[in-house]
């Protein structure tokens, strides 16, 4: 009887170690609302880059937890761009490509997509420059922040 209540112990402690979760990893991106993000980026004439993601986007969390964690990554955003986050299942209302419309209804209407996750590219007047549905590793972002970059100075007057 003695062994059974070890064996059940010691299995109990094995499966709360397996199952327990994990420690967040810092949020090293300074992600901000999105009307305030369109209001630095006139100000600073940056190009604001919206993270779009759901709280049960599994792919967005894996980015969240390794993508955006990455110190490269996160300097670029951070230094290159105005960094905003929505979530799409949002009613609040908000500015996109001029209209006012609830953030789902710009994710649909506006800026046409359909998966998650996905990206905006805004340019410093508020239009959007361009949309990106995919799930993105550190490299992988960070060859698409590089790519977006060297089209800057093209995409800051519009």
């Amino acid at each position: 009887m003695m062994k059974m209540r070890l064996w059940i112990l010691a299995t109990l402690c094995l499966a709360m170690t397996v199952f327990a979760a994990s420690p967040e990893k810092p949020k090293l991106v300074n992600w901000l609302d999105y009307t305030e993000a369109l209001e630095k980026a006139k100000d600073s004439k940056k190009l604001i880059f919206v993270d779009l993601y759901a709280d049960w986007c599994i792919p967005c969390r894996i980015m969240d937890a390794n993508t955006y964690s990455d110190p490269t990554v996160a300097s670029i955003l951070n230094t290159r761009f105005v960094s905003a986050k929505l979530d799409v299942d949002s009613q609040d209302t908000i500015t996109c490509d001029g209209k006012r419309k609830t953030v789902q209804r710009c994710y649909f209407d506006v800026w046409k997509l359909s998966v998650l996750p996905a990206f905006v590219l805004i340019a410093p007047k508020g239009l959007s420059i361009m949309t990106i549905k995919d799930s993105f590793t550190a490299e992988e972002m960070k060859y698409l922040l590089y790519q977006i970059l060297e089209k800057e100075k093209e995409w800051i007057s519009k």
